[in-house]
This record gives structure tokens, C-alpha cells and sequence, in this order.
């Protein structure tokens, strides 16, 4: 499946991350990790973050990371409810003041706040 595809596998420490190069919604994207044994991808430091900046600028396109905004308004937390503990957010960002629940990965590597509708790469890590 996934791993296959292009052979687009980067490494950072322990974990593996991979795309085949599609594109979904956060929701989808969750869900296709899920089915090949993985997880979004979620960078917990600048290593893991370079790894899936790699795919975004290969593919010269946004991914979706494996945050989400918390119960309060405008705070991302991990989406097994953990506080994130390594942030790379773009300049003046989060700023969608609760109504941006997602977050999405720039081609310089930083993090915006966005809707979940969005269709962006698919990155999952093992």
C-alpha cells in the first residue's frame, strides 16, 4: 500500500514517515493512515517536522498534521488529547479564532491553523 508507492519513505529517530502521494481531508486522511497500520503524521520535534516537509515540498502542496484544536478556542493539542510540547507555527499563527480546527503543514515547513475540508497530501507515520 502506502510504503510501496514511490518508495517516499523518509526517517526521523525511531519513526517512519510515508505518503503515496494522494490528497484528503484531515478526516480521510486519518482514517487511510489507520487502514495501513499507521498515524497521521504528527512531528513531536525539528527532525520529524523536516521529515514530512520533505513530502510537502516534494509534492509542492500542504499536509495535514495529526493536531487538533483543543475544547478551547484557538489551542492545538495532540489528537490523543496530549499538549504539544513542539509547535513550528507560521508568524501570528494560530489565528483562526476557533473557527480553524485543523492543522496544515507550509512548503516552508511552519503550521497554520485551517478547516478540516481541505484536500492535502496524505502523510502517515509508523
Amino acid at each position: 500500500a502506502v510504503l510501496r508507492l514511490n518508495k517516499m519513505i523518509t526517517e526521523s529517530g525511531r519513526k517512519i514517515f510515508a505518503t503515496n502521494g494522494e490528497k484528503a481531508d484531515f478526516d480521510a486522511t486519518v482514517e487511510k493512515c489507520k487502514e495501513v497500520g499507521g498515524f497521521i503524521a504528527t512531528p513531536k520535534n525539528p527532525g520529524e517536522n523536516d521529515a514530512i516537509l520533505y513530502f510537502v515540498k516534494y509534492f509542492n502542496t500542504y499536509a495535514y498534521l495529526g493536531i487538533k484544536q483543543s475544547l478551547i478556542p484557538g489551542k492545538f493539542q495532540l489528537l490523543n488529547g496530549a499538549q504539544l510540547n513542539y509547535t513550528n507555527w507560521y508568524s501570528n499563527e494560530p489565528s483562526g479564532k476557533g473557527e480553524e480546527e485543523c492543522v496544515e503543514m507550509y512548503t516552508d515547513g511552519t503550521w497554520n491553523d485551517k478547516k478540516c475540508n481541505k484536500n492535502h497530501l496524505i502523510v502517515c507515520q509508523f
